[in-house]
């Protein structure tokens, strides 16, 4: 499949809470918001972040993933990748691949980041490994998290350098 990317505007927002099947899908996305989805959690969260983008299938145009950056340190030139999902249709197609080359390419380029970090869930091992594929490597940091389901769990600390 073919990609391109854009920045997130209101009328994507309907397709974008789309795609958390479910209270845990949506927590690995936005711990903090509540299920289901509605386009003001999403969009509230856009207003307080960098680069809201989402990827597009190059024929259809549909949406296939969005995520956004935050925290940009300009003295350390780094910043955090964040609210990062797929659309149930596109997983394991390449979508979330272009979506982070995309967002490194942004990073760089608009922002001038070096590093970019990012916080994966630990229960969320597609995730761990597409990241690590990607040469995101765990830097010792975390945090912990309340799961829906009553646990808690850590977000390990992963981060790369970008040329």
């Amino acid at each position: 499949m073919l990609f391109t990317y854009r920045a997130l505007t209101t009328e994507d927002l309907d397709a974008v809470c789309s795609f958390p099947l479910n209270a845990e899908e949506l927590f690995y996305f936005i711990p903090r918001a509540s299920y289901p989805l509605t386009p003001e959690q999403v969009w509230s969260k856009a207003l307080e972040r960098h680069l809201p983008t989402v990827v597009c299938e190059r024929e259809t145009k549909e949406i296939a993933a969005y995520a956004n950056l935050y925290d940009w340190n300009e003295t350390e030139a780094a910043c955090w990748l964040g609210n990062v999902i797929v659309s149930p249709p596109f997983r394991g197609k390449g979508a979330a691949a272009f979506l982070l080359r995309s967002m490194m390419d942004q990073a760089a380029e608009k922002l001038g980041v070096r590093t970019l970090k990012l916080y994966c869930h630990n229960p969320n091992t597609r995730a761990l490994l597409f990241y690590l594929k990607q040469g995101f490597v765990p830097n010792g940091g975390y945090k912990i998290f309340d799961h829906p389901n009553g646990h808690k769990i850590a977000g390990l600390e992963m981060e790369k350098r970008l040329s």
